[in-house]
């Protein structure tokens, strides 16, 4: 995977969905600035504001569910041209990062992890996940 540029700045990855997305702003040393889930409907807007507030200058799309209309919407929308990256499996890796992050109370603490259900939508958690596999095969390259 080639950087589309060589230019500096924080990142914003988009998980897209059919009916919410992640998102999240990663500085390019990894550390999380921003990160939420936003309806898929507002998903260009919070972009815009995103790009604007953090100084954005790359712009990543997860590859799968939800990706062409996101895509679509972004490119009216938002001046940085969306950049694909794959997703698979970053659901599951998703899930199990956030498990690991919000540790269970009560009960839940004895039952495996692999049993257990998020008490929120974890979308923003796979596009952390987006940006450092962008940012993996950089340093890779």
């Amino acid at each position: 995977m080639k950087p589309p540029d060589q230019a500096q700045g924080p990142i914003l990855a988009i998980d897209p969905g059919r009916h919410k997305c992640g998102v999240a702003v990663v500085d390019r040393d990894g550390k999380v600035l921003h990160r939420g889930v936003s309806p898929t409907g507002e998903i260009a807007s919070v972009a815009a504001r995103l790009i604007d507030d953090f100084g954005v200058a790359l712009l990543l799309v997860g590859d799968r569910t939800g990706a062409k209309n996101v895509c679509r919407a972004l490119l009216a929308q938002v001046p940085l041209q969306p950049v694909l990256i794959d997703e698979h499996r970053s659901t599951e890796q998703a899930r199990r990062r956030f498990l690991q992050e919000n540790p269970r109370r009560g009960w839940r603490r004895l039952l495996p992890i692999t049993l257990l259900t998020p008490d929120r939508p974890y979308d923003d958690y796979v596009a952390v996940l987006l940006a450092e596999r962008y940012l993996a095969g950089i340093s890779n390259s």
